[in-house]
């Protein structure tokens, strides 16, 4: 993070947003106007540079033929990783126990609805459902609600028209490319924005809930995020290690993104500059511009571990002790319901009252869980950007087309641009900071 001085400026945010939230709590709750607004601004972005970069990367590369292929790769993996992630979470949560002692708590439905869980549709909570919504019947409609799954769908059929067309579809492709590069020069003009968009996210959630809550769940906290330190090491490692890469080498490329979505717990906050950041790491850009919206929806590794996780909680306070059967079935559950709702706000949340109400687990589990919901959501939410990062290498591992000599030469860069910075002098023994190029 040395080279990165906007990293620093961001850091500093969410220290001063910690101390402001404690010191003047009153004031600290009003300050999540500038996280409202830099989020609103993140998500203004997101439609039409998706819809420009898998164009392009799409109708770009011309063989139709191979990117079914690349598909049908994709969903497979996906499957197997989050099949892993419900597995991890499950375990952890049988070996944690994160909700027992927590002693009979009753909390009122009002908490439920003051959060917007209750004015929210039910997850589809079947195939046919799930399936009839990724299709759009507006795209403009698509675009304003940010789904992301009926975008992509969109943006397919209207690249293999392009190619069908061929040569008249030149100009509309040379479009494609000029939006494509603006929307990412805009995006680095909205992430000046970031830093204080973090300060008011963090200030107002320490000013309304105190630094006594990190203690009151440190316990929920722990689990969760030992659960997904264990995932990282243990099934991003293995897929890296399939893909020939490192996986120290692929967090320091992508550590401004990942530092961004945990200090926002927003996903499409890091999502255009890790997009820019994988085609430079060496994976081709037909690959990123479909990998990585399409894990949006589909491979919400984070998620899933704190849904497996957030299950077992809820029916531990309640009492509730469920069998090995009846864990696999709310598993296989959750796996349908999280996919196809990544835009909703507070998705995990809801996904999670869906599936107990559908089981009749009391939903008291979630009105607790509500108090330190953005804490997690940092965690979850890191963990399914760096786990959609390194999907787009294994894909593009697995069809020949990773680019290694790009990779090492952009590693390098990243270490030369690094030791930029310091500038040792053996005379005198002093450190100068140079100006960061």
């Amino acid at each position: 993070m040395k080279h990165s001085k906007l990293t620093w400026f961001i850091f500093a945010a969410l220290v001063l947003g910690v101390i402001f939230g404690h010191f003047c709590p009153d004031y600290a709750i009003k300050m999540k106007v500038f996280a409202v607004i830099f989020l609103r601004m993140v998500k203004m972005i997101i439609a039409p540079l998706l819809f420009a970069t898998l164009v392009t990367g799409l109708a770009g590369h011309g063989d139709i033929k191979k990117l079914g292929k690349i598909g049908i790769k994709t969903i497979i993996y996906f499957e197997i990783v989050t099949t892993l992630a419900l597995i991890i979470g499950l375990t952890m949560g049988n070996i944690f126990n994160p909700g027992h002692g927590f002693g009979n708590i009753e909390v009122s439905p009002q908490s439920l609805k003051e959060a917007g869980l209750m004015a929210v549709t039910t997850p589809q909570t079947s195939v046919s459902e799930m399936v009839f919504n990724i299709f759009p019947t507006s795209i403009v409609q698509s675009m304003a609600e940010g789904n992301l799954l009926q975008i992509v769908v969109f943006a397919i059929f209207f690249a293999i028209a392009m190619c069908a067309v061929g040569q008249k579809a030149k100009p509309v492709m040379t479009l494609l490319e000029s939006v494509s590069q603006i929307m990412f020069k805009f995006t680095e003009y909205v992430m000046y924005f970031a830093p204080l968009g973090i300060f008011g996210a963090i200030s107002s959630t320490v000013g309304r809930n105190g630094l006594s809550i990190l203690k009151n769940y440190a316990k929920v906290i722990f689990s969760l995020y030992t659960a997904l330190a264990i995932f990282v090491l243990l099934v991003l490692y293995i897929a890296c290690k399939y893909a020939r890469i490192s996986l120290r080498n692929l967090l320091k490329v992508v550590q401004g993104p990942a530092f961004l979505a945990f200090t926002t717990a927003s996903s499409e906050a890091a999502f255009p500059k890790a997009i820019e950041l994988m085609e430079k790491f060496g994976v081709p850009q037909e690959i990123v511009t479909f990998v990585m919206p399409t894990g949006y929806t589909f491979n919400l590794d984070g998620s899933t571990l704190y849904l497996a996780m957030a299950v077992i909680f809820s029916s531990q306070i309640c009492g509730i002790d469920l069998g090995l059967s009846q864990q696999i079935v709310l598993m296989l559950a959750l796996m349908l319901t999280s996919k196809g709702i990544a835009g909703v706000p507070r998705v995990a949340l809801i996904v999670l009252a869906g599936t107990l109400a559908s089981f009749k687990i009391p939903l008291i589990g979630v009105a607790i869980l509500l108090g330190i919901d953005q804490i997690l959501d940092m965690g979850r939410t890191t963990v399914n950007l760096v786990g959609n990062c390194v999907a787009t290498v294994v894909i593009a591992r697995w069809e020949n087309a990773f680019d290694y000599d790009k990779m090492n030469a952009y590693i390098k860069e990243c270490d030369e641009n690094k030791s930029m910075m310091w500038n040792i002098t053996p005379a005198s023994n002093k450190v100068e900071i140079t100006e960061d190029k």
